[in-house]
């Protein structure tokens, strides 16, 4: 984490430019901001003494917060870190390190003040409100000092609106950035006038314009955050201005390609180019080639790879079943024995900065390491394995061809396999083409699902748009663990949960924290019709008992004491007909075109 020390540093490091000038829309709103803030923290401060009351600090909050959506393109763009650890992260604790132990870090900023003074009983939370408040002032106003040096603000206008754009389609019409008040719709209004009027006064362009006025004026209109037609308002209006602000964008902004896997030259959220996955590989995109993709094709599908010779990736990750398995547990090379969890999909793995339920593995490469080298699995060692390729004559003969003379080594063959499953996309299911516009319709209940997804049923505040998995927004540059309180037997009449301790007993000293206890990583529900059945431990055999557990609200839900259950435990309430629309949904994610390559 940023400490405020090393925060003013970094917010002074920009030098003074005289030709640099802070655009006066920002300059208004950054200002007005700062006396939102200032007010809230009187507030703030007057209720935790009960001078005043809950109603006028709920009013004061969301009279800050639309401040704040006015010019959060700007400073959420320029200054992501900060943004995220001091203005509007997540209500989440995390950790960070102290030497090589974990430190539980308590979140702040208007996030979480959100949750908080729109809780049941805000005045539980009285003096935690004023605290954070004070917080908020303070780092406000340090990083008020460094916006007038900041010499790369006038030069990533559209960039950063249209990182913007990404974010109001994944965390802001969702309710993320809204826990408590759920303001989503008129904070994204605010979202798009501060963008409208930046746009205004430094470019010319009406059919821009006029989008963003359409925009704005459906949000106005909306008659509620559950009833929100959320498919049109990103296909009519939100999808169009990203790409047409794409076409004004001729700045390269080269530092976001060390920092963020999306690509900036992409046309549509929902494109399959929009995520660059070399970000994501120690192999890099001109390493690449059909060639190398074809060697490391061959190898998944071989049991050469393992030990005894019987085993291949392919017998976890079955093309047929979407790369899967349909077990509850894979089986282990020892007959009667599993491996701890169930296997999960590779299509779109790739896309994910963490690998494994418990998110032990950080690269592609390393993952399949955890493979080769576990003995329920693969049960071998490089030295063996790589001994075994060069005695093979048409092994060799193709490593030749990919890399040249002396070609056999661990170093390749990780290249060869990160290259065949970088190759695994999959982001052409009939709910892509329509929404990108290729196709013209798509059945009604799917449209009401992908509603209900992105707004009441609060799938998508998790499962995040466009891979619809815990690799979070706008930078996509990190993967999310989620406590659900996962049951040992849904079947059974008296709720357990599970026993497996997740993302604690990963061997990462560094994450060996309680927050992480039965934390297990989100993956995407892309290809879950093919893919049951669910959840690390295999125990869920349909989507529709894995619905059913979302609508109870989780373990936490169900009645059983989860340890920081980070799903909500409330019912989501959602009709027998609602929860049919939401699995048609996800359904029409469905696209294995990757598997018949």
């Amino acid at each position: 984490m940023t400490t405020l020390l090393s925060s003013a540093f970094f917010l002074a490091s920009f030098s003074n430019d005289p030709e640099y000038t802070l655009p006066e829309v920002i300059k208004q709103y950054t200002a007005n901001l700062d006396k939102d803030i200032v007010t809230l923290d009187k507030v703030a401060n007057d209720f935790s003494y009960g001078k005043t009351t809950a109603a006028e600090v709920k009013k004061q909050l969301a009279i800050t917060r639309l401040a704040f959506k006015k010019v959060e393109f700007y400073l959420a763009f320029h200054y992501p870190e900060y943004y995220k650890e001091h203005l509007n992260g997540a209500p989440l604790m995390q950790i960070e390190k102290e030497g090589t132990q974990p430190k539980v870090i308590e979140p702040e900023g208007l996030q979480v003040l959100d949750e908080m003074v729109f809780s049941d009983n805000p005045a539980e939370h009285k003096h935690e409100i004023a605290a954070l408040a004070k917080r908020l002032t303070t780092n406000y106003a340090m990083l008020l000092t460094g916006i007038n040096t900041n010499k790369r603000a006038s030069g990533y206008g559209i960039t950063a609106m249209r990182m913007e754009l990404v974010r109001i389609t994944s965390l802001g019409i969702t309710g993320f950035d809204t826990p408590g008040s759920l303001n989503a719709l008129p904070e994204t209004a605010a979202a798009l006038e501060g963008m409208k009027n930046y746009f205004s006064q430094n470019f010319t362009d009406n059919d821009i314009v006029s989008l963003f006025n359409g925009a704005i004026n459906q949000l106005q209109t909306s008659r509620s955050f559950d009833t929100f037609d959320r498919l049109a308002f990103i296909k009519q209006y939100i999808d169009v201005l990203y790409a047409k602000l794409g076409k004004l964008d001729t700045t390269s902004p080269e530092f976001l390609n060390n920092t963020s896997a999306w690509n900036t030259k992409s046309t549509s959220i929902f494109s399959a180019d929009f995520l660059n996955p070399y970000y994501f590989s120690a192999l890099k995109k001109e390493e690449d080639s059909p060639q190398l993709r074809a060697l490391g094709k061959k190898l998944f599908y071989d049991p050469v790879l393992s030990n005894d010779g019987q085993f291949s990736c392919a017998s976890c990750h079955n093309p047929e079943k979407a790369f899967t398995d349909g077990l509850p547990k894979s089986a282990s090379n020892i007959q009667g024995k599993t491996v701890l969890r169930n296997s999960p999909t590779l299509l779109n793995a790739a896309y994910a900065d963490r690998y494994f339920y418990d998110l032990r593995a950080f690269t592609l490469e390393q993952q399949a390491e955890h493979v080769i080298f576990n003995r329920d699995e693969f049960n071998t060692a490089y030295s063996a394995l790589i001994k075994k390729l060069q005695n093979n004559n048409s092994y060799t003969s193709q490593f030749k061809k990919v890399f040249g003379s002396n070609a056999v080594n661990r170093e390749n063959m990780s290249k060869a396999l990160a290259s065949y499953v970088l190759s695994l996309q999959s982001f052409n299911s009939d709910f892509d083409k329509y929404i990108r516009g290729e196709i013209a319709d798509i059945p009604q209940n799917v449209k009401n699902g992908f509603n209900l997804f992105m707004g009441k049923a609060a799938c998508a505040t998790c499962h995040f748009t466009p891979t619809f998995s815990g690799l979070v927004p706008p930078l996509y540059s990190e993967n999310e663990s989620e406590i659900l309180g996962i049951l040992e037997d849904p079947k059974a009449k008296s709720p357990k949960a599970d026993n497996d301790m997740g993302r604690y007993t990963n061997r990462i000293v560094a994450e060996q924290a309680w927050i992480y206890e039965k934390s297990f990583k989100t993956t995407t529900v892309r290809n879950v019709a093919l893919t049951a059945p669910y959840f690390h431990n295999g125990a869920y055999s349909t989507l529709e008992e894995v619905v059913d557990f979302y609508n109870k609200g989780g373990g936490g839900g169900l009645g059983l004491n989860i340890k920081n259950q980070t799903l909500a435990p409330d019912a989501l309430n959602l009709t027998l007909s609602e929860q049919n629309d939401l699995i048609a949904f996800i359904k029409s994610l469905t696209d294995t075109s990757a598997a018949k390559q």
